[in-house]
Protein backbone atom coordinates (compact mmCIF):
# COMPACT_ATOMS: atom_id res chain seq x y z
CA UNK A 1 0.00 0.00 0.00
CA UNK A 2 0.87 3.20 -0.62
CA UNK A 3 1.28 5.79 2.13
CA UNK A 4 1.25 9.88 1.36
CA UNK A 5 4.46 11.40 2.26
CA UNK A 6 5.21 14.36 4.26
CA UNK A 7 8.03 15.96 4.16
CA UNK A 8 10.44 17.85 6.71
CA UNK A 9 12.28 20.88 5.94
CA UNK A 10 13.83 23.79 7.04
CA UNK A 11 17.47 25.68 7.69
CA UNK A 12 20.36 23.96 9.46
CA UNK A 13 19.80 23.54 13.21
CA UNK A 14 16.36 24.29 13.73
CA UNK A 15 15.41 20.91 15.03
CA UNK A 16 14.27 18.94 12.46
CA UNK A 17 15.70 15.84 12.97
CA UNK A 18 14.48 16.06 16.62
CA UNK A 19 10.89 16.26 14.83
CA UNK A 20 11.51 13.79 13.20
CA UNK A 21 12.36 11.38 15.74
CA UNK A 22 9.55 12.67 17.77
CA UNK A 23 7.23 11.86 15.03
CA UNK A 24 8.04 9.00 14.06
CA UNK A 25 9.56 7.23 17.00
CA UNK A 26 13.05 6.10 16.51
CA UNK A 27 16.38 7.91 16.64
CA UNK A 28 16.85 7.18 12.99
CA UNK A 29 18.12 10.92 12.34
CA UNK A 30 21.34 11.76 14.18
CA UNK A 31 20.38 14.80 16.65
CA UNK A 32 22.89 17.09 17.84
CA UNK A 33 24.06 20.66 18.13
CA UNK A 34 26.31 20.58 14.73
CA UNK A 35 24.47 22.35 12.20
CA UNK A 36 24.03 20.26 9.07
CA UNK A 37 24.00 16.50 10.54
CA UNK A 38 21.59 15.27 8.39
CA UNK A 39 22.54 15.01 4.78
CA UNK A 40 20.44 12.98 2.92
CA UNK A 41 16.68 11.91 2.72
CA UNK A 42 15.91 9.86 5.92
CA UNK A 43 12.39 8.15 5.62
CA UNK A 44 10.61 6.72 8.81
CA UNK A 45 6.59 6.00 9.49
CA UNK A 46 4.55 7.84 11.82
CA UNK A 47 0.87 6.14 12.72
CA UNK A 48 -1.84 8.94 13.90
CA UNK A 49 -5.33 8.07 14.29
CA UNK A 50 -5.00 4.41 13.13
CA UNK A 51 -3.90 5.70 10.00
CA UNK A 52 -0.16 5.81 8.89
CA UNK A 53 1.69 8.24 6.76
CA UNK A 54 5.11 8.08 5.58
CA UNK A 55 7.66 11.01 7.05
CA UNK A 56 10.64 12.40 5.08
CA UNK A 57 13.47 14.19 7.04
CA UNK A 58 15.85 16.60 4.71
CA UNK A 59 19.12 18.08 4.97
CA UNK A 60 18.97 21.65 5.98
CA UNK A 61 18.17 24.35 3.30
CA UNK A 62 20.95 26.33 2.00
CA UNK A 63 19.72 27.93 -1.71
CA UNK A 64 22.50 30.39 -2.00
CA UNK A 65 25.34 28.41 -0.92
CA UNK A 66 27.81 27.19 -3.31
CA UNK A 67 29.56 24.65 -1.49
CA UNK A 68 29.28 21.00 -2.41
CA UNK A 69 27.29 19.45 0.19
CA UNK A 70 24.95 22.57 0.58
CA UNK A 71 24.13 22.19 -2.90
CA UNK A 72 23.57 19.00 -2.85
CA UNK A 73 20.92 18.81 0.17
CA UNK A 74 19.49 22.06 -1.56
CA UNK A 75 19.14 19.14 -4.09
CA UNK A 76 17.77 16.21 -2.25
CA UNK A 77 15.27 18.27 -0.41
CA UNK A 78 13.44 19.53 -3.44
CA UNK A 79 13.23 15.54 -4.75
CA UNK A 80 11.49 14.96 -1.33
CA UNK A 81 9.24 18.54 -1.72
CA UNK A 82 8.78 17.17 -5.24
CA UNK A 83 7.26 13.94 -3.74
CA UNK A 84 5.19 14.98 -0.85
CA UNK A 85 1.43 15.70 -0.40
CA UNK A 86 2.24 17.93 2.65
CA UNK A 87 4.79 20.28 3.66
CA UNK A 88 6.40 20.59 7.91
CA UNK A 89 8.73 23.38 7.50
CA UNK A 90 10.52 23.57 10.61
CA UNK A 91 11.73 26.89 11.80
CA UNK A 92 13.23 28.42 15.11
CA UNK A 93 10.90 30.43 17.40
CA UNK A 94 13.68 31.59 19.92
CA UNK A 95 15.79 33.02 16.95
CA UNK A 96 12.98 34.19 14.93
CA UNK A 97 12.08 35.17 11.09
CA UNK A 98 15.51 35.39 9.25
CA UNK A 99 16.30 36.13 6.04
CA UNK A 100 16.57 32.98 5.04
CA UNK A 101 13.49 32.06 6.33
CA UNK A 102 12.10 34.82 4.29
CA UNK A 103 13.73 33.23 0.91
CA UNK A 104 12.16 29.35 1.81
CA UNK A 105 8.80 31.16 2.30
CA UNK A 106 8.78 31.92 -1.30
CA UNK A 107 10.60 28.87 -2.41
CA UNK A 108 7.39 27.19 -0.76
CA UNK A 109 4.68 29.80 -1.87
CA UNK A 110 5.52 28.27 -5.44
CA UNK A 111 5.33 24.86 -4.86
CA UNK A 112 1.35 24.69 -4.40
CA UNK A 113 0.86 22.31 -1.51
CA UNK A 114 0.56 22.41 2.20
CA UNK A 115 2.78 23.90 4.40
CA UNK A 116 2.89 24.00 8.11
CA UNK A 117 5.35 25.83 10.23
CA UNK A 118 6.73 24.08 12.75
CA UNK A 119 7.78 26.42 15.21
CA UNK A 120 10.22 24.72 17.52
CA UNK A 121 11.53 25.25 20.70
CA UNK A 122 8.86 27.49 21.69
CA UNK A 123 9.01 25.51 25.37
CA UNK A 124 7.96 29.05 27.39
CA UNK A 125 4.66 30.93 26.74
CA UNK A 126 6.77 33.75 25.86
CA UNK A 127 8.60 31.98 23.15
CA UNK A 128 5.49 30.88 22.13
CA UNK A 129 4.07 34.65 21.55
CA UNK A 130 7.01 35.73 19.77
CA UNK A 131 6.34 32.46 17.17
CA UNK A 132 3.39 34.86 16.04
CA UNK A 133 5.34 36.65 13.68
CA UNK A 134 5.74 33.52 11.38
CA UNK A 135 2.38 33.92 10.12
CA UNK A 136 3.54 36.77 8.13
CA UNK A 137 4.18 34.37 5.60
CA UNK A 138 0.66 32.89 5.46
CA UNK A 139 0.61 29.32 6.31
CA UNK A 140 -0.37 27.73 9.23
CA UNK A 141 1.52 28.15 12.54
CA UNK A 142 1.74 25.92 15.17
CA UNK A 143 4.46 26.30 17.94
CA UNK A 144 5.74 23.40 19.68
CA UNK A 145 8.78 21.63 21.58
CA UNK A 146 10.17 18.89 19.45
CA UNK A 147 12.40 18.08 22.23
CA UNK A 148 9.24 17.46 25.14
CA UNK A 149 6.74 16.56 22.68
CA UNK A 150 4.80 20.11 23.60
CA UNK A 151 2.10 20.47 20.82
CA UNK A 152 3.18 17.96 18.67
CA UNK A 153 -0.21 16.35 18.69
CA UNK A 154 -1.67 19.90 17.21
CA UNK A 155 0.84 19.77 14.13
CA UNK A 156 -0.29 15.93 13.43
CA UNK A 157 -3.97 16.95 13.84
CA UNK A 158 -3.58 20.04 11.00
CA UNK A 159 -1.17 17.65 8.34
CA UNK A 160 -3.34 14.56 8.89
CA UNK A 161 -6.22 16.69 7.86
CA UNK A 162 -4.99 16.90 4.02
CA UNK A 163 -3.59 13.97 3.66
CA UNK A 164 -5.00 10.97 1.08
CA UNK A 165 -5.29 7.62 2.88
CA UNK A 166 -5.52 4.49 0.61
CA UNK A 167 -8.52 1.67 1.89
CA UNK A 168 -6.32 -0.12 3.64
CA UNK A 169 -5.49 -4.12 2.89
CA UNK A 170 -4.64 -6.95 4.73
CA UNK A 171 -0.96 -7.19 4.23
CA UNK A 172 1.31 -10.55 3.52
CA UNK A 173 4.13 -10.68 5.65
CA UNK A 174 7.15 -8.81 4.42
CA UNK A 175 9.47 -11.12 2.16
CA UNK A 176 12.24 -8.41 1.73
CA UNK A 177 16.15 -8.87 1.79
CA UNK A 178 17.28 -6.26 4.18
CA UNK A 179 20.48 -5.36 2.55
CA UNK A 180 22.88 -3.32 4.31
CA UNK A 181 26.21 -0.93 2.36
CA UNK A 182 29.22 -0.74 4.52
CA UNK A 183 32.59 0.04 4.31
CA UNK A 184 35.35 2.71 5.44
CA UNK A 185 34.36 6.10 4.15
CA UNK A 186 34.77 7.56 0.44
CA UNK A 187 35.15 4.14 -1.05
CA UNK A 188 32.23 4.13 -3.36
CA UNK A 189 29.00 3.03 -0.87
CA UNK A 190 26.35 5.80 -1.91
CA UNK A 191 27.39 5.67 -5.55
CA UNK A 192 26.77 2.03 -5.60
CA UNK A 193 23.51 2.72 -3.99
CA UNK A 194 22.38 4.87 -6.33
CA UNK A 195 23.70 2.91 -9.28
CA UNK A 196 21.62 0.21 -8.27
CA UNK A 197 18.31 2.33 -7.54
CA UNK A 198 19.03 4.05 -11.29
CA UNK A 199 18.62 7.22 -9.41
CA UNK A 200 20.02 9.65 -7.03
CA UNK A 201 18.34 9.12 -3.87
CA UNK A 202 21.72 9.58 -2.07
CA UNK A 203 24.29 12.27 -1.89
CA UNK A 204 27.19 11.63 -3.65
CA UNK A 205 30.91 13.88 -3.60
CA UNK A 206 34.45 12.98 -3.55
CA UNK A 207 34.03 14.81 0.28
CA UNK A 208 35.25 11.02 2.83
CA UNK A 209 32.03 11.19 5.33
CA UNK A 210 29.28 12.97 3.43
CA UNK A 211 26.94 10.18 4.12
CA UNK A 212 26.21 10.32 8.00
CA UNK A 213 22.85 8.49 8.70
CA UNK A 214 21.77 4.74 7.86
CA UNK A 215 19.08 5.66 4.69
CA UNK A 216 16.74 2.91 3.72
CA UNK A 217 15.75 2.32 0.60
CA UNK A 218 12.72 0.28 -1.01
CA UNK A 219 13.48 -1.08 -4.32
CA UNK A 220 11.76 -4.10 -6.20
CA UNK A 221 13.33 -6.10 -8.34
CA UNK A 222 11.65 -9.21 -10.58
CA UNK A 223 9.14 -9.28 -7.94
CA UNK A 224 11.76 -9.42 -5.13
CA UNK A 225 11.77 -6.83 -2.70
CA UNK A 226 15.00 -5.05 -1.23
CA UNK A 227 15.38 -2.95 1.91
CA UNK A 228 18.68 -1.30 1.40
CA UNK A 229 20.25 0.34 4.20
CA UNK A 230 23.12 2.87 3.32
CA UNK A 231 24.64 3.12 6.05
CA UNK A 232 27.46 5.97 7.11
CA UNK A 233 31.31 5.11 6.48
CA UNK A 234 32.70 3.76 8.99
CA UNK A 235 36.37 4.90 11.39
CA UNK A 236 37.90 3.77 14.33
CA UNK A 237 36.53 5.71 17.27
CA UNK A 238 40.23 7.68 17.92
CA UNK A 239 40.04 9.27 14.67
CA UNK A 240 36.26 10.26 14.45
CA UNK A 241 36.37 13.64 16.04
CA UNK A 242 33.18 15.06 15.18
CA UNK A 243 30.13 13.99 17.04
CA UNK A 244 28.36 13.20 14.11
CA UNK A 245 30.88 10.49 12.68
CA UNK A 246 31.36 8.93 16.11
CA UNK A 247 27.83 7.88 16.10
CA UNK A 248 27.17 7.14 12.81
CA UNK A 249 29.42 4.30 14.02
CA UNK A 250 27.09 3.18 16.28
CA UNK A 251 24.26 3.43 13.78
CA UNK A 252 26.35 1.47 11.13
CA UNK A 253 26.64 -1.60 13.69
CA UNK A 254 22.62 -0.99 14.38
CA UNK A 255 22.53 -1.24 10.63
CA UNK A 256 24.07 -4.36 10.31
CA UNK A 257 22.11 -5.85 13.45
CA UNK A 258 18.91 -5.50 11.54
CA UNK A 259 20.11 -6.54 7.71
CA UNK A 260 20.04 -10.03 6.62
CA UNK A 261 22.89 -9.41 3.70
CA UNK A 262 26.00 -7.02 3.84
CA UNK A 263 27.53 -5.59 1.29
CA UNK A 264 31.42 -4.98 1.76
CA UNK A 265 32.52 -2.39 0.01
CA UNK A 266 36.33 -1.92 -1.00
CA UNK A 267 38.35 0.21 -2.69
CA UNK A 268 40.12 -1.63 -5.43
CA UNK A 269 42.78 1.16 -5.39
CA UNK A 270 43.83 1.59 -1.69
CA UNK A 271 43.51 -2.30 -1.48
CA UNK A 272 42.45 -4.02 1.78
CA UNK A 273 43.20 -2.52 5.23
CA UNK A 274 43.05 -3.06 8.35
CA UNK A 275 39.56 -1.06 9.31
CA UNK A 276 38.31 -2.85 5.75
CA UNK A 277 38.59 -6.21 7.93
CA UNK A 278 37.10 -4.30 11.53
CA UNK A 279 34.53 -3.40 9.65
CA UNK A 280 33.68 -7.41 7.61
CA UNK A 281 33.55 -8.06 11.55
CA UNK A 282 31.03 -6.17 12.63
CA UNK A 283 28.93 -8.20 9.74
CA UNK A 284 30.11 -11.39 10.88
CA UNK A 285 29.18 -10.63 14.83
CA UNK A 286 25.75 -9.51 13.58
CA UNK A 287 25.57 -12.95 11.75
CA UNK A 288 25.24 -11.15 8.17
CA UNK A 289 25.51 -12.71 4.91
CA UNK A 290 28.39 -11.28 3.63
CA UNK A 291 29.38 -10.27 -0.31
CA UNK A 292 32.67 -8.19 -1.23
CA UNK A 293 32.41 -5.66 -3.55
CA UNK A 294 35.85 -4.55 -4.62
CA UNK A 295 34.74 -1.13 -6.50
CA UNK A 296 36.75 1.23 -8.67
CA UNK A 297 37.86 -1.69 -10.69
CA UNK A 298 37.54 0.37 -13.87
CA UNK A 299 40.91 2.73 -12.78
CA UNK A 300 43.26 -0.39 -12.06
CA UNK A 301 46.14 -1.33 -14.78
CA UNK A 302 45.60 -4.69 -15.88
CA UNK A 303 49.32 -5.34 -16.59
CA UNK A 304 48.91 -8.80 -16.13
CA UNK A 305 46.18 -11.25 -16.46
CA UNK A 306 46.40 -12.58 -12.94
CA UNK A 307 45.45 -8.67 -11.23
CA UNK A 308 42.13 -10.16 -10.08
CA UNK A 309 43.95 -13.37 -8.56
CA UNK A 310 47.12 -11.51 -6.55
CA UNK A 311 44.42 -8.99 -5.39
CA UNK A 312 41.87 -11.78 -4.01
CA UNK A 313 44.53 -13.70 -2.47
CA UNK A 314 45.92 -10.51 -0.88
CA UNK A 315 41.84 -10.06 0.66
CA UNK A 316 41.67 -13.75 1.65
CA UNK A 317 45.03 -13.23 3.85
CA UNK A 318 44.01 -9.89 5.88
CA UNK A 319 40.19 -11.29 5.70
CA UNK A 320 40.67 -14.91 6.56
CA UNK A 321 37.41 -15.25 8.82
CA UNK A 322 35.65 -14.41 5.57
CA UNK A 323 37.15 -17.45 3.42
CA UNK A 324 33.28 -18.07 2.54
CA UNK A 325 32.46 -14.71 1.27
CA UNK A 326 32.33 -14.29 -2.51
CA UNK A 327 34.08 -11.19 -4.19
CA UNK A 328 33.05 -9.15 -7.40
CA UNK A 329 34.92 -6.73 -8.75
CA UNK A 330 32.76 -3.61 -9.82
CA UNK A 331 32.71 0.21 -10.99
CA UNK A 332 30.00 1.84 -9.15
CA UNK A 333 30.92 5.52 -11.54
CA UNK A 334 30.23 3.13 -15.23
CA UNK A 335 28.11 0.34 -13.64
CA UNK A 336 30.44 -2.34 -14.64
CA UNK A 337 29.47 -5.79 -12.87
CA UNK A 338 26.93 -3.87 -10.46
CA UNK A 339 24.06 -5.94 -12.02
CA UNK A 340 25.47 -9.06 -10.83
CA UNK A 341 25.22 -7.77 -7.30
CA UNK A 342 21.38 -8.44 -6.79
CA UNK A 343 21.66 -12.04 -7.64
CA UNK A 344 23.97 -13.31 -5.29
CA UNK A 345 22.05 -11.24 -2.74
CA UNK A 346 18.89 -13.32 -3.39
CA UNK A 347 21.50 -16.49 -3.64
CA UNK A 348 22.82 -15.38 -0.03
CA UNK A 349 19.37 -15.05 1.44
CA UNK A 350 18.15 -18.21 0.55
CA UNK A 351 21.62 -19.97 2.15
CA UNK A 352 21.11 -17.96 5.45
CA UNK A 353 17.37 -19.48 5.44
CA UNK A 354 18.22 -22.98 4.34
CA UNK A 355 17.27 -25.46 6.41
CA UNK A 356 18.74 -29.22 6.20
CA UNK A 357 15.97 -31.90 6.21
CA UNK A 358 17.05 -33.92 9.36
CA UNK A 359 17.62 -37.41 7.39
CA UNK A 360 20.23 -35.87 5.16
CA UNK A 361 21.87 -33.97 8.30
CA UNK A 362 21.76 -37.64 9.67
CA UNK A 363 23.19 -38.99 6.55
CA UNK A 364 25.90 -36.14 7.19
CA UNK A 365 26.87 -36.80 10.75
CA UNK A 366 27.37 -40.62 9.59
CA UNK A 367 29.59 -39.67 6.69
CA UNK A 368 31.68 -37.43 8.29
CA UNK A 369 31.42 -37.30 12.29
CA UNK A 370 30.70 -40.88 13.23
CA UNK A 371 33.07 -44.28 12.40
CA UNK A 372 31.94 -45.80 9.71
CA UNK A 373 31.14 -48.90 11.85
CA UNK A 374 29.08 -47.26 14.45
CA UNK A 375 29.49 -45.30 17.51
CA UNK A 376 31.02 -41.71 17.97
CA UNK A 377 34.19 -41.36 16.94
CA UNK A 378 36.61 -39.15 19.14
CA UNK A 379 37.75 -35.01 18.69
CA UNK A 380 39.98 -32.94 19.61
CA UNK A 381 39.55 -30.53 22.48
CA UNK A 382 40.89 -27.59 23.66
CA UNK A 383 44.57 -28.28 25.25
CA UNK A 384 44.20 -31.76 23.94
CA UNK A 385 44.62 -33.35 27.03
CA UNK A 386 41.16 -35.50 26.46
CA UNK A 387 39.22 -36.51 23.37
CA UNK A 388 35.33 -35.57 23.43
CA UNK A 389 32.54 -38.00 21.33
CA UNK A 390 30.13 -36.25 18.79
CA UNK A 391 27.11 -38.26 19.70
CA UNK A 392 24.65 -36.39 17.17
CA UNK A 393 24.44 -33.17 15.30
CA UNK A 394 21.20 -31.10 14.93
CA UNK A 395 20.00 -27.93 13.15
CA UNK A 396 19.19 -25.16 16.16
CA UNK A 397 18.07 -22.50 13.90
CA UNK A 398 18.19 -19.95 10.60
CA UNK A 399 19.65 -16.65 9.51
CA UNK A 400 22.41 -17.87 10.18
CA UNK A 401 22.02 -21.06 10.09
CA UNK A 402 22.82 -22.89 13.41
CA UNK A 403 23.97 -26.08 14.44
CA UNK A 404 24.57 -27.77 17.95
CA UNK A 405 27.22 -30.86 18.51
CA UNK A 406 26.22 -33.02 21.15
CA UNK A 407 29.10 -34.21 22.78
CA UNK A 408 29.55 -36.56 26.06
CA UNK A 409 33.21 -38.21 27.67
CA UNK A 410 36.22 -36.25 28.13
CA UNK A 411 36.43 -33.00 30.07
CA UNK A 412 33.74 -29.60 29.51
CA UNK A 413 37.08 -27.50 27.86
CA UNK A 414 35.18 -27.89 24.67
CA UNK A 415 35.59 -28.89 20.87
CA UNK A 416 39.35 -27.91 19.61
CA UNK A 417 38.40 -24.95 16.94
CA UNK A 418 40.26 -27.36 14.15
CA UNK A 419 37.38 -29.82 14.21
CA UNK A 420 34.70 -27.12 14.70
CA UNK A 421 36.39 -25.81 11.41
CA UNK A 422 36.60 -29.69 9.92
CA UNK A 423 32.93 -29.45 10.45
CA UNK A 424 32.09 -25.98 8.93
CA UNK A 425 33.94 -26.28 6.27
CA UNK A 426 32.18 -30.04 5.63
CA UNK A 427 28.87 -28.38 6.07
CA UNK A 428 29.45 -25.89 3.17
CA UNK A 429 30.80 -27.89 0.58
CA UNK A 430 27.74 -30.83 1.25
CA UNK A 431 25.07 -27.73 1.57
CA UNK A 432 26.57 -24.86 -0.03
CA UNK A 433 25.85 -22.17 2.49
CA UNK A 434 26.57 -19.27 -0.12
CA UNK A 435 27.86 -15.89 1.67
CA UNK A 436 26.61 -17.13 4.95
CA UNK A 437 28.40 -17.57 8.03
CA UNK A 438 27.38 -20.79 10.25
CA UNK A 439 27.41 -20.68 13.87
CA UNK A 440 28.46 -24.14 15.76
CA UNK A 441 27.12 -24.34 19.50
CA UNK A 442 28.08 -27.16 21.60
CA UNK A 443 26.32 -28.94 24.33
CA UNK A 444 27.60 -31.41 26.63
CA UNK A 445 26.96 -34.53 28.34
CA UNK A 446 28.60 -35.77 31.20
CA UNK A 447 27.57 -39.42 32.89
CA UNK A 448 24.54 -39.48 35.38
CA UNK A 449 23.99 -35.63 34.24
CA UNK A 450 22.44 -33.66 31.35
CA UNK A 451 23.14 -30.00 30.49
Amino acid sequence: MNLPLVAIIGRPNVGKSTLFNRLTGTRKSIVGDEPGITRDRIYGEVEWKSKTFELVDTGGIVPDDEAIIPANIFKQASFAISKAEAIIWVVDARAGVTPLDEEISVFLRNIGKPVFIAANKAETRKVEEEAAEFHQFGFELIPLSAEHGTSVGDLLDAVFDVLTFEEEQEEEPSDEIKLAIIGRPNVGKSSLLNKILGEERVIVSPIAGTTRDAVDTHLTVDGQKFLIIDTAGIRRKGKTTEMAEKLSVIMAKKSLERADVALMVIDAVEGVTALDANIAGYAVESGCSVILVVNKWDIIPEKETNTIYRFEDDLRQKMKFLHWAPMVTISALTGQRVTNILPLVVKANEARNLRIQTSKLNRFFEENVSQPKGGTAPAPVKGGFSRLKVQFLTQGGLRPPLFVLFTSGGDKGGLHFSYLRYIENRLREEFEFFATPIRLKEKHKTKGKKD
